[in-house]
């Protein structure tokens, strides 16, 4: 039989010890990750590297993109211990650098902001040199929700673009790229009116069916709103009721700088995260930091 993904996407099942202790610390814990939740293929490796992208406010959202494998439905009330849980195990787990996310909770009036903003605090007063990223919602685009997480202790605020516009209907119904862009640019505008150094990020998934100059005029949009680092992954299915994969972006690949089009190719090259992805090597703010 043909096989149809490259070799590079096949993973070993996870046999290290450190694997089923990380395991074994979330559980005790009763902790979620977007590792465990989405169904994320490198969850042996980062597991392996005592890593996990923790996951605020339950296993459940209240959207149902057809490229997730979280569960959507009913939700439970926040736990107001979880941001001390945490942190706990961030110190247990020894992370200098923490990915803090959530599911969608458009039940709450805030969307959950203050529930980042309490876990950010927990991480930082436990461990104040512990670089803190939060990977969150759109908020629906509540200003509020942005400016309660950009007030808090955190380094990298992160936001997915996740596709191109003309895809969101089919990929992202509940979303609307307009709405997310105008959140990194108020996430950003409101740390530099607090002098705070913070870097804003996306990430786009590939794959999905769209168009090389789609994917130019997004990095074009990204750069106007002076994103500050871009991640790149290659999407997979995670089963038969999911969208399916319309192409497998090669593991090396070369663009051209959005800004210039007549200057050298970047180059995109593979690196660990909570799921195959490429970096964008024009973001600055990244080159010596994985």
């Amino acid at each position: 039989m043909e096989r149809r993904h490259p070799d590079w996407i096949k993973v070993r099942a996870p046999t290290s010890p450190e694997y089923f202790r990380t395991r074994a610390l979330l559980a005790e814990l009763r902790l979620h990750t977007v590792c465990q939740e989405a169904c994320c293929p490198n969850i042996g490796e980062c597991f392996s590297h005592r890593t996990a992208t923790f996951m605020l406010m339950g296993d459940v959202c209240t959207r149902n993109c057809p490229y997730c494998a979280v569960t959507h439905g009913k939700v439970r009330p926040l736990d107001p211990d979880e941001p001390r849980r945490i942190a706990d195990a961030v110190a247990r787990l020894g992370l200098q650098h923490v990915v803090v996310t959530s599911v969608d909770r458009d039940d709450l009036s805030d969307g959950g902001a203050a529930h980042f903003a309490a876990t950010a605090r927990a991480i930082k007063s436990l461990l104040p040199s512990t670089r803190i990223e939060v990977l969150v919602p759109d908020f629906k685009g509540a200003h509020e929700s942005v400016e309660t997480v950009v007030r808090s202790p955190v380094d990298i605020y992160n936001h997915n673009i996740e596709t191109v516009p003309s895809l969101y209907r089919k990929c992202r119904p509940g979303g609307h790229y307009e709405l997310s862009l105008d959140v990194l640019t108020h996430a950003k505008s409101v740390a530099r009116s607090l002098g705070h150094n913070l870097l804003t990020k996306t990430g786009i998934m590939l794959g999905l069916g769209e168009e090389r100059d789609e994917l130019m005029r997004v990095f074009q949009d990204l750069r106007k709103v002076e994103c500050d680092i871009l991640t790149l992954g290659q999407y997979l299915q995670p089963s038969r009721e999911h969208l399916p994969v319309v192409s497998i972006f090669p593991s090396c690949a070369t663009c051209r700088r959005p800004s210039s089009p007549n200057s050298r190719p970047m180059r995109l090259r593979w690196v660990s995260g909570m799921s195959n992805r490429l970096r964008w090597c024009e973001a600055p703010t990244m080159r010596g930091s994985m």
